[in-house]
């Protein structure tokens, strides 16, 4: 039986692991892989007893397929008797994460860079034009004598915009750029909207 959970870490994915081994104690094997990170991408794959490359590089290769990332898939076997062999267990173990990523809602993940911008309130509109013509996503914001935004600029569109505050600081708009980061974009086909919220 497969398990797929979002994760941001290898910690939670070793919660959900310890979880799973303690649910089903007889299991002969919990196989698993995961991939975290969008910025800088980690991957690991576990056979967990079974024959080199035939549990837990399957299951990745279908998180691959789906371009999963910050997701983890945990497959839980019990052997009755049947020796499957190395093509057998490769299918099963991949066909098993496969129906588990067919089945789920997967979130868009957008490779940002944060950006801190401070200005007058006299220049919101000109911040609002950028809001739209960028992409931009709001993040954080602080209003008291100027108001200071904690933007996320997706990475491609990162140049441009940094280039476009730097030409505007004589209207008192000032920036500091922060770290590479990312956001979900979940889409929602139901209601048929797009919404972004910062990955703590």
């Amino acid at each position: 039986m497969g398990h797929l959970f979002p994760v941001k870490n290898k910690d939670q994915f070793e919660e959900r692991l310890d979880e799973l081994k303690s649910k089903y104690p007889d299991a002969t094997h919990h196989c698993y892989a995961w991939r975290i990170n969008p910025v800088e991408l980690e991957e690991f794959a576990q056979d967990d007893g079974e024959p080199g490359g035939t549990a837990g590089l399957p299951i990745l290769n279908q998180l691959k397929s789906y371009d999963a990332i910050n997701t983890g898939i945990i497959v839980v076997r019990y052997y009755g008797g049947t020796n499957l062999g190395k093509s057998g267990l490769i299918e099963a173990y991949g066909r098993s994460a496969e129906l588990c990523l067919d089945q789920t809602n997967l979130k868009e993940i957008q490779l940002i860079q944060k950006v801190e911008i401070s200005y007058p309130y006299s220049e919101q509109n000109t911040i609002e034009q950028w809001i739209h013509q960028f992409e931009l996503k709001e993040i954080e914001s602080v209003y008291l004598e100027n108001v200071t935004l904690v933007l996320g600029c997706p990475q491609k569109k990162a140049d441009a915009f940094l280039e476009t505050v730097r030409k505007s600081a004589h209207l008192g708009i000032e920036a500091n750029i922060l770290k590479k980061d990312y956001l979900y974009i979940i889409i929602s086909r139901r209601i048929g909207y797009v919404q972004a919220k910062e990955m703590k």
